[in-house]
């Protein structure tokens, strides 16, 4: 996993003063990271199956929720850990959502799911490049940034489901072995960047989308039924463990930021 040298690169110049509103990349960001995008595809399970909302429900009562936390979030003035984790895993049970919704829902296959938020996100980044003139995450301070920040997030989220749905389940691979692909994938990109001079924002957001497939086949090999390749947990037990290690590192993080809050 990518330590906490990973938050050296791009960073903003001596001479900005705006506090930013999204966390350093530590270690324990991508821990968090990883449960939330865990949680994220058997919370989306949970609700939709277990109790009985159904998909449509699902997406339109998970939405809401979270575009009432990102309002939240946005009036912040500066990092807020439980505000901002919040948001985080909202927007991986909802990304995680909008893909079952047009796979399941719409047929539509999961090869041009990929495509297409492959190249939203792309979009996504090209607009925000040619307005700001950077994508650095140490520097979001205005609306404007934290607004491109969030809609990569989401598409992020949203294409690493459609991948890891693709390699897992339409390509065959299974659960576990498409966790271990992605995992070896992610351990390249930090071999990468640590010894071979990879770019450290391009290294962030690999990792950062490529965390969602193997955080997604790591849950749903928890939590689905032997006969699936499963563990057989199920989605209840699975989606309060991941949960509960969210609630504990968030409190964590809390209790450290407190002081910098204070000032």
């Amino acid at each position: 996993m990518i330590d906490a040298t990973f938050a050296d690169f791009d960073r903003p110049a001596p001479q900005s003063t705006g506090i930013n509103r999204v966390p350093e990349v530590t270690p324990g960001f991508w821990v968090i990271k990883l449960m939330a995008v865990t949680m994220g595809e058997t919370a989306a399970d949970f609700l939709a199956v277990n109790l009985g909302f159904g998909l449509g429900a699902t997406t339109i009562l998970m939405s809401a929720v979270l575009i009432a936390a990102i309002v939240w979030q946005f009036r912040q003035r500066a990092y807020v850990p439980a505000y901002y984790w919040f948001a985080v895993v909202l927007i991986s049970v909802v990304g995680t959502l909008i893909t079952d919704n047009m796979t399941d829902a719409l047929g539509i296959p999961l090869i041009t799911s990929s495509i297409g938020f492959t190249l939203a996100l792309a979009a996504t980044f090209a607009a925000w490049f040619a307005v700001e003139r950077t994508l650095s995450i140490h520097e979001v301070f205005t609306f404007r940034r934290e607004a491109f920040y969030w809609l990569a997030i989401l598409f992020t989220f949203a294409l690493g489901t459609a991948v890891g749905d693709l390699i897992s389940e339409a390509f065959g691979v299974g659960f576990a072995g498409t966790g271990v692909l992605f995992g070896l994938i992610i351990a390249s990109l930090a071999l990468g960047y640590f010894a071979l001079g990879l770019d450290g924002m391009w290294a962030f957001w690999l990792c950062y989308i490529f965390t969602r497939p193997l955080g997604a086949s790591f849950g749903d090999f928890l939590a689905q039924p032997a006969e699936f390749g499963g563990l057989g947990l199920g989605t209840i037990v699975t989606s309060f463990a991941f949960l509960a290690v969210i609630a504990a590192t968030v409190l964590v993080m809390t209790t450290k930021a407190a002081p910098k809050l204070a000032e």
